[in-house]
């Protein structure tokens, strides 16, 4: 389904030019218009979905495949030397677009934001605290 009000669904089902570097059924694949290095591309797929925890289940299947396949295809053509995959839900986690996508960020060894991209603090959970939300999350 599609929102008429979506700007990613505009984008995905080629209502809005785009630099397109793949499509099937399901996914658009575009180059992002405000990279954050060369080659940073966006899977989006053509169904309206809020975020992951909406993504349909035959789009979830196919989306980790479909970022290798790009992201293999965006090294071996353009030198990255490593890869990010990333994709946030929520505004707390950064979502600012509500449209279901990931972002492919290729990474080379000489760009000048590397280490800054993804920078995480260990909140420092002792073996009680962890074995407490393992507790929580085990499927018992």
């Amino acid at each position: 389904m599609k929102d008429d009000n979506c700007i990613f669904c505009k984008l995905a089902n080629g209502d809005i030019p785009t630099n397109t570097i793949y499509e099937d059924d399901l996914f658009r694949v575009i180059l992002d218009a405000d990279p954050v290095s060369k080659g940073h591309a966006l899977i989006i797929p053509k169904n309206h979905y809020r975020n992951l925890f909406d993504l349909g289940d035959e789009e979830a299947a196919k989306i980790m495949p479909l970022a290798k396949k790009i992201a293999s295809e965006i090294k071996d053509k353009l030198g990255a030397d490593g890869f990010n995959i990333l994709q946030n839900s929520e505004e707390v986690a950064g979502q600012s677009v509500f449209h279901f996508h990931m972002h492919l960020i290729p990474r080379y060894k000489d760009a000048p934001n590397n280490g800054t991209l993804l920078q995480f603090s260990h909140i420092g959970l002792n073996q009680t605290e962890i074995k407490e939300v393992s507790d929580k999350l085990q499927n018992n």
